[in-house]
């Protein structure tokens, strides 16, 4: 299989996988909302929310493994790999460990007088509080495993783990309802079985394929490796913390001059956000590993003509759906929420186009990370987006609307993406014309026949009520783009490439 066709085969894997799941989280919540009844449900998502809080850190170290194990098979220095495992597991484990003995220490404090629960479900609580730490720390020691099949480009296996881990959840769910025991407690254990299966299913595979996977051993630990850890750690928590901070920022910002409602279209917003962001995503994940290893082959080329195509094709695939959501909102929110709150249309359209700007320069995000200049990058382009904050608040402090802080957050963006490739040049030496001859050139036409086909179709065209009227929006729409996307914002070998995979199939 050709790199291109990896590609594509990642790609597609990441998005079925992320449907599937997306299809079952949904229903597995209603399932369990109603098993658990409002009161266990709130305890858990409470209780389980404080130490979640704490995977933005498994997050941060996630990508650190998979860009230095990429590096090593793009160098094609297999002896190293085995050693960068090693070690990536013994910081992994050894933070896990820290957190597990830390929120153990925590735990009365927290769940008996920092939380609010009632006195008859404190037992529970404390279930629910020793589970999720437990699941926590198997997620630290899955990271670097898993980190492995990244490298390999193994997307495939992963997300077949993934949706078992999805219809696992959902059985978990329909279990719950016949339960004749603590419903609350016995969900919270479950959850770490899933824990359990994923790491296994990650280690076995590892073990019979993959000759870098081993027991660590202490005498593979190298402090002055630990160290180039923590320093791509350091910075990636720094850009994970960013980002948290402008969103809760803004969250105490409406709540400081508007109150809760506000507060509650807000939220909204970030959930409709973050349900579409996966498919842009989903080309950068596929992309990434090819991205990091040019690198380590010491072929710059290719590694900014990857990340110009996975910019693109993110902004492409992310556009594709988002432009009709955003032009059938009041439907969509009527048909999800049945009573839409006040200013809940205006911040999904602001911040579903906010993440379709971001994807404009994403793919130089895995080029980065493989360069190494973390410094630089950060200072620069995550802390642009924090702009959003000082900016909104003199908006509204200057007693303009709502939606100028919608403008503030929506330039902030702009400025943090296009921040992007000035910081390669500098670091890299990239060639900025020739990035965006690839990357953002293309992405015109199809965004224009996008907007113009959805504006046609809410404008012209009246189904009944229109309550249903997006679902023909949204497959005019694909189809419309499609081909103009493959007749304009495609090259010749791109397209090639496509066909011989569609013969392949068939």
């Amino acid at each position: 299989m050709t790199s291109s066709q990896r590609i594509i085969v990642n790609t597609v894997a990441q998005y079925t996988r992320t449907i599937i799941n997306v299809c079952l989280s949904l229903y597995s919540t209603r399932l369990i909302l109603a098993a658990l009844g409002q009161t266990d449900f709130g305890i858990y998502s409470v209780v389980a929310g404080v130490i979640t809080m704490l995977s933005f850190v498994t997050n941060a170290l996630a990508s650190v493994p998979q860009r230095f194990l990429s590096i090593y098979h793009g160098a094609k220095q297999n002896e190293k790999l085995a050693t960068t495992y090693a070690n990536c597991m013994i910081l992994h484990t050894g933070i896990g460990l820290g957190f597990l003995l830390l929120l153990a220490a925590l735990c009365y404090p927290v769940t008996y007088h920092f939380l609010n629960i009632e006195p008859d479900r404190l037992s529970a609580g404390v279930w629910v509080y020793f589970s999720a730490s437990i699941v926590l720390l198997l997620t630290f020691i899955t990271v670097p495993i898993r980190a492995l099949f990244i490298a390999r480009e193994n997307i495939v296996y992963t997300s077949v783990v993934e949706v078992c881990d999805g219809v696992l959840k959902l059985l978990i769910a329909i279990g719950l309802t016949v339960a004749m025991c603590d419903r609350l407690k016995l969900y919270s254990v479950l959850l770490i079985t899933i824990s359990l299966f994923n790491l296994a299913a990650y280690a076995i595979y590892a073990h019979r394929h993959y000759e870098e996977y081993h027991f660590p051993r202490w005498v593979e630990f190298d402090f002055q490796f630990i160290k180039q850890i923590f320093r791509f750690a350091a910075w990636n928590i720094y850009a994970a913390g960013c980002i948290l901070v402008r969103a809760q920022g803004l969250a105490v910002i409406f709540n400081r001059f508007f109150g809760l409602i506000v507060n509650a279209a807000y939220g909204i917003a970030q959930q409709v956000t973050g349900a579409t962001s996966f498919l842009a995503y989903s080309i950068l994940n596929a992309m990434s590993p090819q991205i990091i290893k040019a690198e380590g082959a010491n072929d710059r080329e290719r590694e900014f003509r990857l990340s110009a195509y996975a910019s693109k094709y993110a902004v492409l695939l992310h556009a594709i759906l988002l432009i009709p959501i955003v032009f059938e909102l009041p439907a969509i929110l009527q048909l999800w929420l049945g009573t839409i709150p006040e200013y809940s249309v205006m911040f999904c359209a602001f911040m579903l186009i906010a993440s379709l700007i971001d994807q404009l320069t994403i793919g130089l995000t895995a080029a980065n990370q493989a360069v190494g200049k973390l410094r630089l990058w950060n200072l620069t382009v995550n802390s642009a987006k924090l702009l959003a904050l000082p900016a909104g608040w003199l908006c509204l402090h200057l007693g303009m609307s709502i939606e100028s802080v919608l403008w503030a957050f929506l330039a902030s963006e702009l400025v943090s993406s296009l921040c992007r490739i000035p910081v390669m040049k500098r670091v890299a030496q990239m060639e900025m014309w020739r990035f965006v001859k690839t990357a953002i050139l293309p992405l015109i036409l199809p965004i224009i026949a996008d907007i113009a086909t959805c504006y046609a179709l809410t404008r012209y065209v009246n189904i009944g009520d229109n309550s249903f009227r997006f679902f023909v929006t949204g497959i005019v729409s694909v189809v419309v783009t499609g081909i103009v996307i493959i007749t304009f914002a495609t090259n010749k070998s791109e397209r090639q490439t496509l066909m011989e995979m569609i013969k392949k199939h068939k």
